[in-house]
């Protein structure tokens, strides 16, 4: 079982693939795509691949050398023709849907190999989550295989507490190791020299952190912070170090604070002993209880923890080598990046809105990584952040005439500043459409868009959606109001345009620009939507979106 996944929801699905082939007694090992020799392939006889979609259609960080090598031209037609597999994709109908899973499938075809089952294409915008497609998919899969291999359906199949669990934690003798936490720091790594590891998720770099900023105004109820990092050299810190305390393995690398997926309780419900709340964990856990599970844990957002001491008399019973199936470990957050080296050399500046909300549980429930770091202060003593940094999915013109277009309302503007302090360096003039709920306690940046646009370099149009109005006005009605001017730029200047903020903002630009181009251009609502879809095609009409 391959899988690519980006945030753990791929891992988890591929993982429960694992435990299926587990209990009927077959030979299975589950990897992430790029941890596989993809050269192995031609020698395998059955392969399940789970992938997700990242990005615009990309694939995850974790299998694009396995995508990079598998789409080589030289690659023989029929070189897979040994092997049966199929194909789960993991995606949000928001974006571009399951783009991966539909390439890959496509791809496999044309090597040779044969698909058992249609792909399958689970979204995450089902009320019933990724499971309404993955619940039926996994049955069709495994009714093939049946009859693939006829002597599976006379092996009698291991119970669920009979499943061994993927770790085996040791625990030391005391006395042979007096200071558990003594590794936990590995020798500085010197990151001047030329054969330094770059910095990645597996080998971060502790960047020290100069200042941590509020940016809203005191009184208004979102916490928004600038972070500034020195990113010039030091130290990396272990990530899981060995041996390594309890306490560590739970404050730092287990997820205790997630929102458990249906997994979870399926493992819960393995080892319960206690009829009660075995019931319901396996209520949870079937595809009819999945509107129960959805009111219990995804839309209160009940964490582990939380879940943990709803169910005392199973969680009495777990044995600490469950943990780390139970628990997922801690994944990267992505930020985009908010400065340009050409600006601030030495430096990384991170704009990020603190997470604090409310639902039907007594506790606030908070994000992990954002309230994390705006906890650290700077003025205290030495912070060290762990932090890489990849390609973002925003491509620039080189050429400096051609016309830029941002929108990016709230901290969606961040990436912006970054490309605008570039532009400004290079000469370069751009056009911004700025949106937040009020100009006195929200407006990011102020100052800066208010020097370049007096050093003429910007053009600067605003929304301010809760400052006294009779409606409320967003970065589209500006969009709109501004048609004209953007039929000229996208028209007949070839300008770009790029959006960034939260998924369901972009579609209500995208119409706004599509007005545009009716009211200025003349032409008809079909005619502006192949305008668009062609300025996608090229990389003229761009989004850096998110969840």
């Amino acid at each position: 079982v391959l899988f690519g996944s980006q945030t753990g929801t791929a891992q988890d699905t591929a993982q429960r693939v694992g435990r299926q082939a587990q209990r009927r007694r077959l030979k299975v090992r589950v990897l992430p795509l790029d941890g596989y020799n993809v050269a192995d392939l031609i020698s395998e006889s059955l392969v399940v691949f789970v992938c997700s979609t990242t990005g615009q259609g990309d694939a995850p960080d974790n299998m694009k050398n396995f995508w990079r090598f598998l789409f080589r031209k030289s690659l023989p037609a029929g070189s897979l023709s040994c092997l049966d597999c199929a194909v789960l994709g993991l995606g949000d109908s928001s974006y571009p849907f399951n783009f991966v899973a539909k390439k890959l499938q496509k791809r496999l075809v044309q090597l040779g190999a044969a698909m058992l089952v249609p792909v399958g294409l689970a979204d995450d915008q089902h009320d019933l989550r990724p499971d309404a497609v993955i619940d039926p998919w996994l049955q069709s899969f495994w009714e093939k295989v049946l009859v693939l291999y006829p002597v599976l359906s006379e092996v009698e199949p291991l119970r669920d507490d009979e499943l061994p669990p993927s770790y085996t934690l040791h625990f030391l003798d005391e006395k042979t190791d007096q200071n558990p936490e003594r590794t936990e720091t590995v020798p500085e790594r010197n990151w001047t020299d030329p054969d330094r590891p770059v910095p990645s998720e597996s080998s971060p770099y502790p960047a020290r952190m100069l200042s941590n900023r509020r940016v809203t105004d005191p009184t208004h109820f979102q916490d928004v912070r600038l972070l500034d990092f020195d990113i010039s050299g030091s130290n990396i810190p272990a990530r899981l170090p060995r041996p390594c305390s309890v306490r560590r393995l739970v404050e730092r690398y287990l997820d205790v604070a997630a929102v458990p997926r249906r997994s979870f309780f399926e493992l819960l419900a393995a080892v319960a002993t206690s009829d009660l709340e075995r019931d319901k964990l396996l209520e949870f856990c079937s595809p009819a209880g999945q509107d129960q599970l959805q009111a219990y844990c995804s839309r209160p957002r009940r964490t582990a923890l939380e879940v943990l001491a709803d169910f005392p008399l199973t969680t009495a019973e777990l044995e600490p080598d469950r943990l780390l199936d139970l628990i997922p470990e801690i994944q990267p957050r992505s930020f985009s990046i908010a400065s340009s080296l050409k600006v601030l050399p030495g430096r990384l500046q991170v704009l990020l809105a603190v997470v604090h909300y409310r639902t039907k549980l007594h506790r606030p429930r908070i994000g992990l990584c954002s309230n994390w770091l705006a906890s650290l202060d700077p003025e205290q003593g030495e912070v060290l952040v762990p932090l890489w940094v990849k390609r973002g999915g925003l491509r620039f013109p080189p050429d400096r005439d051609t016309p830029v277009v941002l929108v990016g309302p709230g901290t969606g503007v961040a990436p912006f500043r970054a490309a605008l302090q570039e532009r400004l360096s290079e000469g370069k003039t751009s056009v911004l459409f700025f949106g937040c709920r009020s100009e006195t306690k929200d407006f990011y940046f102020r100052s800066e868009w208010a020097a370049m646009t007096a050093a003429g370099k910007l053009q600067l149009f605003t929304a301010f959606s809760r400052d006294q109005q009779e409606e409320k006005v967003y970065v589209q009605h500006r969009v709109r109001e501004r048609a004209a001017l953007l039929w000229d730029l996208m028209s007949n200047k070839h300008g770009c345009f790029y959006i960034a903020n939260a998924k369901q903002m972009p579609a209500a630009v995208r119409d706004a620009l599509q007005f545009a181009f009716q009211q200025e251009g003349g032409v008809s609502a079909q005619e502006a939507e192949q305008m668009l879809v062609a300025m996608e095609k090229t990389g003229r009409l761009q989004n850096e979106t998110w969840s």
